[in-house]
């Protein structure tokens, strides 16, 4: 498994729509592994394939708490189905707006098919943080930030700030 760089917005790459997942593959599975192992590194709950430049249909979660046991999970071509109308806010975060964390309201719960690292068609209800979790990772493979929900205000001084970020970066500091 390797670490792989997460893009920080504003990048392109984070806008684009992504395009499905053909096979399910080896290469497939070592992209997973890959993405799991820079999530849990990061740390984070969830990391998109395109925040690591895959502009495919993927990406990879764990909401489970430090203490409790790993539950991790791989969703290709993930497609909600159902959708609640009972709503939930929670305070989001992203590993591609680092640091940066403001409330969104989402869903409840939601009702996703997907196809398995094992290549099976599977569809699993997701409720509580989980769904805000689910929906937060399949609008990045919409090009869609969290940001993107909140007033244009609050979008531009964070954008801004992550400019900042990645000049500092760049230089070193």
């Amino acid at each position: 498994m390797t670490l792989r760089p997460i893009l920080i917005h504003p990048d392109p790459r984070l806008k684009k729509n992504c395009m499905p997942i053909e096979s399910v593959d080896a290469a497939l599975r070592r992209l997973a592994d890959d993405m799991f192992e820079t999530m849990y590194d990061a740390p984070g709950i969830g990391l998109a394939a395109p925040q690591v430049g895959i502009t495919e249909r993927l990406f990879v979660m764990d909401c489970a708490a430090r203490e409790e046991n790993a539950e991790p999970l791989a969703l290709i071509n993930p497609e909600i189905t159902w959708s609640s109308d009972e709503l939930n806010t929670y305070e989001e975060g992203c590993l591609s707006i680092p640091e940066m964390y403001e409330e969104v309201t989402r869903p409840a719960a939601v009702r996703v098919r997907f196809l398995t690292l094992d290549g099976d068609a599977e569809e699993r209800e997701f409720d509580g943080l989980h769904a805000t979790c689910v929906q937060h990772e399949i609008d990045h493979l919409n090009g869609t930030l969290f940001i993107d929900h909140l007033s244009k205000i609050k979008r531009t001084m964070i954008t801004n700030k992550m400019k900042k970020l990645k000049k500092e970066r760049a230089r070193g500091a």
